[in-house]
Formats: structure tokens, C-alpha cells, sequence
């Protein structure tokens, strides 16, 4: 699939689910929920034990579903070697590291880059950055996302950190092309004691997003 294609389904779907867990067995069984509740497109963080073995098995497991298997917290050209080798189809970064756009460009595979600041944005657009990623989106909140989409309301995107249900819409209203959705997925895992109530949240979001 050529990068323009993935970059295409990701802003269809609005949703990059991020898998952060901290046992390597937990996450075949978190990412079979979120994709039975409808995600299309997921990021496993470098920070996760196994991370690149995981992603290899998911490619195998739902890449002929149509699902996209990306890696997360790629901060560095070594770990983004690692995720590209193991069939990342995707690289998401919390930093601003151009490095890592050239490397997956020259494998014909897009970037999520982290920016924050104005300058940030700016270099890692000028640079090829496929979408922004706004991290963290709750820190700064609304306002500060509508007061830097003005000046660049021709990029797109993606909000991460502290989206929920609750507040979702009024980001998607303020301009934001899509969301990173992480803690509020595996606290849900976590409080309940069971996995599947994944699956109705993610329903949720899907919901109130393509809304």
C-alpha cells in the first residue's frame, strides 16, 4: 500500500488507536477488541515490551482486513529502522525529528509527527510530516489549538492526550482533522477488570466522530 493510500484511509477514519501496554501478552487481546469494536488504523508504541514483534503479528493477523498497523513513540531513526522492519505501516512521534520523516519516505511510508509550537508545525510540514500531531492536546486545550489552526488552517490535525467522549466533538469542531486515542481506551481495560468493554467504547467514539 503506497503511503499516499494509508494517509488517505487515516483521515478517513479520524482514529489512530495507540497501544501502550505493559506486558507484552496483554496486547494481543487489547488490539483484537479495538478492531472488533471498528478501528481501522493502530499505532504500537515503542515503550511496549515487544513492540516490533507485535506489530509483525498483527500485520499477519488483520492486514487482510484492511486495518492499519502503525508504530507509536517513534522519537529516534534507530526505532523507527526497527518498526519499518517489522511492517510498520505508519510512524507516529511525540517529537519533532525530521530524521524520521526522511527514513519512512524513503520507504514510501507516512508520518504523524509531534509538534507543538508554531515553528514546530511549520518545520515538520516543510519537511514532509504527512499529518501534525498535537501532543499534548489537553495541556494546551481547545483554545490553544484554535488560536495556532488559524494561522495554519491548511494542515491537517490530529489531537492526542485527553480527548474523551465528553469533550471529542468540541475538538472536532475547533478544526482538528482526527484524534490519537490511548489512556482513555486502557483505563477502561484496566478499571474493569475485562477487556471488553473496549469494544463499546471504541463504538462510542466512532460514533460521535463521524458524526
Amino acid at each position: 500500500m503506497k503511503r499516499a493510500e494509508i494517509v488517505k484511509i487515516i483521515k478517513k477514519e479520524k482514529i489512530v488507536a495507540i497501544v501502550r501496554m505493559k506486558e507484552q501478552l496483554e496486547v494481543p487481546a487489547f488490539i483484537n477488541s479495538l478492531i472488533k469494536g471498528g478501528i481501522k488504523a493502530l499505532e504500537i508504541t515503542s515503550n511496549t515490551p515487544g513492540f516490533s514483534e507485535e506489530i509483525a503479528n498483527a500485520r499477519n493477523l488483520y492486514s487482510q482486513f484492511g486495518v492499519l498497523i502503525g508504530a507509536g513513540t517513534v522519537t529516534n531513526i534507530e526505532i523507527a529502522k526497527e518498526a519499518i522492519k517489522a511492517g510498520a505501516q505508519f510512524l507516529v512521534t511525540p517529537n519533532t525529528n525530521i530524521e524520521v520523516i526522511k527514513i519512512a519516505h524513503t520507504h514510501d511510508i507516512p508520518v504523524l509527527m509531534g509538534a507543538v509550537t508554531p515553528t514546530e508545525v511549520c518545520v515538520a510540514i516543510e519537511n514532509g510530516a504527512d499529518i501534525i500531531k498535537l501532543f499534548p492536546a489537553g495541556s494546551l486545550g481547545i483554545n490553544y489549538f484554535k488560536s495556532i489552526k488559524a494561522p495554519l488552517d491548511k494542515i491537517d490535525f490530529f489531537v492526542v492526550g485527553g480527548i474523551n467522549l465528553s469533550n471529542i466533538k468540541d475538538w472536532m469542531e475547533a478544526g482538528a482533522s482526527g484524534v490519537g486515542l490511548g489512556s482513555v481506551l486502557t483505563q477502561t481495560t484496566i478499571r474493569e477488570g475485562d477487556i471488553n468493554p473496549i469494544e463499546s467504547t471504541v463504538k462510542k467514539f466512532i460514533q460521535l466522530i463521524q458524526n
